[in-house]
């Protein structure tokens, strides 16, 4: 029962908190309505992985 139990924490968890903060504040400096940000959350991720490309 070493290792039973265990939570081991992925990787991925700092870019998805920099995804987060970075959606949080395009939609706080764009001052969006409810239904741009909701698009802004589909198409933002596809225009940050262009740039990090």
């Amino acid at each position: 029962m070493s290792g039973e139990g265990k939570c081991r924490v992925a990787g991925g968890t700092l870019g998805g908190a920099f995804w987060f903060a970075g959606w949080l504040f395009t939609l706080g400096f764009a001052q969006l309505v409810w239904w741009k940000a909701i698009l802004g959350l589909v198409v933002w991720p596809y225009y940050l992985a262009v740039f990090l490309r």
